[in-house]
């Protein structure tokens, strides 16, 4: 969800919010992603997944710093990283994939109706 957040991709944001629903996920948690720096609802593993995604995310600019690098290794296990990694990377270019073909949240399919 942080990932789409930071593309700002509607149609996926919508997507992941219903899934962390089901899930479990409380929409306190999901109504501070944005701020988890400065929330202390996340753990330290959520917060090295998160510093992680936006250091992906974010790579034009950021470049993966090594601190992030570090948590994150430290963090997991070398198959656990390797698939947060996988994971960040492949909501990228599903947020890419959904705003270059403009998918809308469906609320705004209803409006336009």
């Amino acid at each position: 969800m942080r990932v789409s957040q930071i593309n700002g991709c509607p149609h996926c944001l919508h997507m992941h919010r219903h899934d962390a629903l089901k899930q479990g996920e409380t929409e306190e948690r999901m109504l501070l992603l944005s701020a988890w720096r400065e929330s202390q609802l996340y753990s330290d593993r959520e917060r090295a997944a998160l510093a992680w995604a936006e250091s992906l995310t974010n790579i034009a600019e950021s470049r993966a710093p090594d601190a992030d690098y570090e948590v994150a290794k430290s963090t997991f296990s070398e198959d656990e990283l390797l698939a947060l990694s996988i994971g960040i990377a492949m909501i990228n270019a599903w947020n890419r994939l959904a705003i270059g073909f403009r998918l809308q949240h469906p609320a705004d399919h209803k409006r336009a109706a």
